[in-house]
């Protein structure tokens, strides 16, 4: 692959190409990232260790440029699932006293798979395309440009859609999510 030396030694990796990788795909990684952690220190953080191991497999395997935001999509993803799992078996501090865990599962659980059934049934009140680009670009975190691609559509359209199935959602969903937020209160 250009920019690698024949060598397997680490250090071997010609500087040019890294920046190269950088230039062309950080701020889409960032984006990624960011869009789901919602804190820019945290995405900031997980983008330079995205570049770190995914240059550690790039010095070793032939990555091609047209797979190279696939791939570090994947490698993103994998450090945020293993960020997410360190988080969740450290858990948080609360008194043993404050909650009935088995009331709490339930109640959670039960709540979860409500919402989620509720935004799934709002999602199949979309017209086809519509539902298609919320799902490319909210669920699947694609780019507008990406978007316009897999649907063979122009950038401009996949806004105009995206924004009208965003207000579609929002009125199916108005009176539904006032409730859940009754329930919390």
């Amino acid at each position: 692959m250009v920019g690698f030396k024949n060598s397997q030694n680490p250090d071997d990796v010609d500087p040019g190409f890294i920046e190269s990788i950088c230039q062309s795909t950080w701020k889409t990684i960032y984006r990624f990232i960011y869009y789901r952690v919602q804190n820019r220190e945290e995405a900031k953080e997980l983008t330079q260790e995205t570049y770190v191991k995914a240059i550690r497999f790039m010095q070793t395997k032939n990555v091609r440029p047209e797979k190279q935001i696939p791939f570090l999509k994947t490698v993103a993803l994998n450090l945020m699932r293993d960020q997410w799992r360190k988080q969740k078996l450290r858990g948080k501090n609360i008194g043993i006293d404050a909650i009935n865990p088995s009331e709490a599962a339930v109640a959670d659980s039960s709540e979860r798979s409500a919402q989620r059934l509720v935004i799934e049934q709002a999602l199949d009140q979309l017209k086809k395309e519509e539902r298609m680009v919320v799902e490319l670009r909210i669920l699947k975190g694609y780019s507008v440009a990406e978007t316009a691609e897999i649907l063979n559509k122009q950038e401009g359209n996949i806004r105009v859609i995206q924004h009208r199935a965003l207000q579609k959602l929002a009125e199916i969903l108005k009176p539904k999510t006032e409730s859940w937020g009754e329930a919390d209160g």
